[in-house]
C-alpha cells in the first residue's frame, strides 16, 4: 500500500479513507495486502487534488462520481448524436 499511495501522491491512510468511502475497491492478495489498479490510482490522485484545495473527503468522493457521471452522460450522447445523424439503411 505505501508503494501505491506514493504513485498518485497520497499516503496510505488516504488509500484507506478512499476504500471506506467506496470510492475505490483495492482487491486483496493472497497474503492480505490491498491491490490498487492504476485507475483507483488515478481516482485517488482526483481525490487528494479535491481535498488539497479545501473539499472534504465525502465532498471529493461526491464530485468525483458526479464527473464520472457525467463523462458517461457525454458519451451517450455523442453515440446517440452518430447514430441520428446516420443515414438510415434503404433511404434514398
Amino acid at each position: 500500500m505505501g508503494r501505491a499511495a506514493e504513485m498518485p501522491g497520497t499516503t496510505p491512510a488516504f488509500l484507506r479513507a478512499m476504500g471506506e468511502a467506496r470510492l475505490i475497491t483495492p482487491l486483496r492478495s493472497e497474503g492480505g495486502h490491498r491491490r490498487s489498479s492504476r485507475q483507483q490510482l488515478r481516482i485517488a490522485a482526483r481525490a487528494r487534488e479535491l481535498v488539497d484545495v479545501g473539499a472534504a473527503v465525502e465532498a471529493a468522493c461526491r464530485i468525483i462520481s458526479l464527473e464520472d457521471q457525467l463523462e458517461e452522460a457525454l458519451r451517450v450522447n455523442e453515440e446517440l448524436r452518430r447514430h441520428n445523424a446516420a443515414p438510415a439503411v434503404g433511404d434514398d
